[in-house]
């Protein structure tokens, strides 16, 4: 109930105008790096601009009631259909570039997380869903690329021996 009142008298403030200062904000958003046992990744092709058609990470703009960690997931569900929890998900890092959204700007927290053998499916923004061999990833939009660089190192070890090794995967830059 105290949360309730809590997220209410916040909503009430920013309405009124009483949360707002003159200095520019950056918005916050968070990607999720989906992995399955064959060391896949992900991806869903953008329904809308910036970058409509292309494929990317998903993910998406945190609400004001919510987590980071919340909106990951949340964001997770809406565009693939896939549900997990905010402990089974870790984060690969802080991603604050200026330039990295042309809708602004944007920081992103990234998250990586493996799932077994779940069914994606697209949804709310996203027109497709397709798992991605690491080594044969299309391009990416927003700095989605180096996301996954840089998540390379949160995929288990126990891969099958047909999958792409860490070394191949080191490379996809």
């Amino acid at each position: 109930m105290r949360k309730k009142l809590y997220l209410c008298t916040v909503k009430l403030l920013i309405m009124k105008g009483i949360y707002t200062y003159e200095y520019p904000r950056p918005m916050l958003t968070a990607d999720v790096m989906v992995t399955n046992a064959k060391g896949e990744v992900l991806l869903v092709r953008r329904g809308n601009d910036p970058f409509k058609g292309c494929w990317a990470l998903p993910g998406g703009f945190m609400e004001m009631d919510e987590t980071i960690e919340h909106c990951a997931v949340r964001e997770l569900e809406e565009e693939t259909g896939l549900k997990v929890s905010e402990k089974d998900i870790r984060l690969i890092g802080v991603y604050s570039a200026p330039g990295r959204d042309p809708r602004g700007r944007t920081v992103t927290l990234a998250y990586s997380v493996r799932i077994g053998n779940e069914t994606a499916k697209a949804g709310d923004d996203a027109a497709e869903v397709r798992w991605w061999p690491l080594n044969a990833l299309p391009p990416l939009a927003f700095d989605h690329a180096q996301i996954v660089s840089d998540g390379v190192s949160y995929i288990p070890v126990n891969l099958p021996t047909n999958s792409i090794t860490f070394d191949e995967a080191s490379r996809i830059r």
